[in-house]
């Protein structure tokens, strides 16, 4: 029996590579998103729920009567307005999902967090996603997979001048990017979606935790 899936933060820079991928793979016979705005493809496989209010997801739990659920959520300090604002959208509404998720039956929860996450962190960013981390720890989910890949590389809606300098910079340095460095080198949006991808067909139990450079080998494999 083919499965289903539910993506949530499908509009950012991951979010819409997986939704393309999943939609081209067989794996799903139906592709689950919860949106803000309507996303402009046409496919009998993708069903969209525009959701105005993310305050209220459990209104809208049967949604996530899925095999598989997608966490792509994530913001920025000047995108969310405040830090409040923020750990609303990195930290709350991804418990708030795989709590439902618990509840609705979902199998595996694949979730993008950060390199360098760590509740104790003095960078704010790093900070609120180690504490995502740790309170997905202690869900008892059958299978969680945190991807904490470094810069993301991909055509953006938005300007971001650090990304774009680091954009340029990073895979010029590369080549010196060997051994223990692997995971601090810069990877295309698309093999982090390929890579969420290929954990959801790998059904591990517990919680894993993968960095750039696993993402990569993954993002290669074919099954």
């Amino acid at each position: 029996m083919e499965k289903k899936a539910l993506i949530i933060g499908a509009t950012g820079l991951v979010g819409k590579e997986l939704v393309h991928l999943l939609l081209e793979e067989n794996t799903y016979e139906e592709v689950r998103v919860l949106v803000r705005r309507e996303l402009p493809i046409g496919s009998n496989k993708l069903k969209q729920l525009v959701v105005d209010d993310f305050e209220r997801l459990s209104d809208y739990k049967d949604y996530f009567q899925v095999d598989d659920l997608y966490c792509c959520l994530g913001t920025t300090i000047k995108k969310a307005g405040s830090q409040e604002r923020m750990i609303k959208i990195d930290v709350e509404y991804p418990l708030e999902c795989v709590k439902l998720g618990l509840e609705m039956g979902v199998k595996q929860f694949l979730v993008i967090t950060a390199m360098g996450a760590n509740r104790n962190s003095s960078i704010f960013y790093s900070r609120i996603k180690g504490i995502l981390e740790e309170k997905l720890a202690t869900i008892p989910f059958r299978s969680i997979h945190i991807l904490r890949p470094s810069l993301l590389l991909g055509s953006r809606d938005e300007f971001r001048l650090g990304e774009k300098l680091s954009s340029y910079l990073l895979p010029v340095l590369h080549f010196f990017m060997q051994g223990s460095l692997k995971k601090y080198r810069a990877i295309q949006a698309r093999n982090v979606a390929q890579a969420m991808y290929h954990l959801a067909q790998s059904n591990y139990k517990g919680v894993h935790v993968h960095t750039t450079d696993e993402l990569e080998k993954l993002a290669k494999k074919s099954y």
